[in-house]
C-alpha cells in the first residue's frame, strides 16, 4: 500500500510572483519577421536583441514558399515586419491582433494602404536606411553606361557631366553628395521640395520635370510609385534628352512607360537605360539594344550589409516605440 506522508518538518513557504506577471504573460507583444528574402543573420540578431529587451516575442517566417504560410504565420502577431513581401487585404485578414507593420527599407507599394486603414493598422517604411547603398548602385550605373560597359572600348567620364536627379529625397541626395566627389554638375527637380534644401546641398534647383530632362546629360530616377508616377517617364519625357543622353532607374520599375521608351530606343541609338529593376520587357531591351542597356537580375539597390542590418534594426526599433509610445513618425497611411 503506497505510503502518504502530509508531515513537513518546516513550515509550507508562500511562493509570491510579481504583482504584474500574469499581466505580462497575457499581454506578451509577439513580432513576427517575414521574409522571403532574409535578413542577413546579424541583422536578424540585431532586431531580436531590440524586441526581447522591450519585453516582446521574436518569431521569424524566413525563405516562405507559399502565401498560407505567411497567413498562419500572422494569425496571432501584434507587429510585422517585412522586407518586399507583399502585405494585402488578404494577409490584414487573417492577422487579428495586428497593430503595425513596418517595411524595412523606402519604398512600401508592397503594403496595401487602404487595408491597412481599414484594418486599423499602421504602416510604417524605415526612410534613409538603405539610402547610401541605393546611391551607391545608381552611381555604378553611371560609370557602367559611360564606360561602354566595360565592353573595352574608349568611353567618358563623369566628371563636369551634367546630372538630373528626379526626386530628391533620402536616395537623391545621397546621389548628389557621391556625384559631387565625381565632379558632376548636380541638378534636382522635385515639386514637393524647397529650393533651399537643394541650394544648401550645392544642386541646382529646376522646376519642372521637361527642364530636368532638356538639361541633363544623365538622369537618375527616384520617384515611388503612385497614381501620378506610373508610366511617366514616357517617350516624349525622355526625348528631350540632349544627344548620349543615360537614363538611370533604381526607383521602381512601374514608373517607366516601357513601350515608349523602347519606341524611343529605337529611334535614338545614342540613349542608354540602365536600372536596377528588370523590366517586363527585359528580353526585348536585351535583344534590341545590347551595349545601351543593363538591368540587374533583382533589385538589389538595398542588397549591402550595411544597409540590410540598418533597415531591419530601425523597423524593430519603430515598433518597439510604437507599441510604448504611440510614436507614428514614419507611418505611410492615413
Amino acid at each position: 500500500m503506497p505510503y502518504f506522508s502530509f508531515h513537513h518538518s518546516e513550515p509550507t513557504r508562500k511562493k509570491t510572483v510579481p504583482a504584474d506577471f500574469f499581466t505580462t504573460l497575457v499581454n506578451k507583444m509577439k513580432v513576427l519577421v517575414a521574409t522571403e528574402k532574409p535578413f542577413a543573420k546579424v541583422a536578424v540578431d540585431g532586431i531580436r536583441e531590440v524586441i526581447e529587451d522591450a519585453g516582446y516575442e521574436l518569431a521569424l517566417l524566413e525563405k516562405y514558399t507559399d502565401k498560407q504560410q505567411l497567413l498562419e504565420a500572422v494569425a496571432d502577431a501584434d507587429a510585422l515586419i517585412i522586407r518586399s513581401d507583399i502585405v494585402d487585404a488578404e494577409v490584414l485578414d487573417a492577422a487579428k491582433q495586428l497593430k503595425i507593420v513596418v517595411r524595412a527599407g523606402a519604398g512600401y507599394d508592397n503594403i496595401d494602404l487602404d487595408a491597412a486603414t481599414a484594418h486599423n493598422v499602421v504602416a510604417m517604411n524605415t526612410p534613409g536606411q538603405n539610402s547610401n547603398a541605393v546611391a551607391e548602385l545608381a552611381l555604378g550605373l553611371m560609370v557602367y553606361a559611360v564606360r561602354n560597359l566595360y565592353n573595352g572600348t574608349s568611353g567618358t567620364e563623369l566628371l563636369g557631366k551634367k546630372l538630373g536627379i528626379h526626386a530628391f529625397g533620402n536616395v537623391g541626395r545621397n546621389v548628389a553628395r557621391i556625384a559631387q566627389g565625381f565632379g558632376m554638375q548636380v541638378y534636382a527637380y522635385d515639386a514637393y521640395c524647397p529650393d533651399e534644401a537643394m541650394v544648401a546641398a550645392n544642386v541646382t534647383p529646376l522646376h519642372s520635370a521637361e527642364e530636368l530632362y532638356k538639361t541633363c546629360d544623365i538622369v537618375s530616377l527616384h520617384i515611388p510609385a503612385t497614381a501620378e508616377t506610373k508610366n511617366s517617364i514616357n517617350h516624349d519625357l525622355v526625348n528631350l534628352m540632349p544627344k548620349g543622353g543615360v537614363l538611370v532607374n533604381t526607383a521602381r520599375k512601374e514608373v517607366i512607360d516601357e513601350p515608349g521608351l523602347i519606341q524611343l530606343m529605337q529611334e535614338r541609338a545614342d540613349l542608354k537605360y540602365m536600372t536596377d529593376i528588370m523590366p517586363a520587357a527585359d528580353a526585348t531591351f536585351r535583344e534590341q539594344f545590347a551595349g545601351r542597356y543593363f538591368a540587374t537580375p533583382k533589385k538589389m539597390g538595398a542588397q549591402t550589409a550595411e544597409a540590410n542590418i540598418n533597415a531591419g534594426i530601425a523597423a524593430a526599433k519603430q515598433i518597439v516605440d510604437f507599441l510604448q509610445n504611440g510614436n507614428t513618425r514614419f507611418q505611410v497611411n492615413k
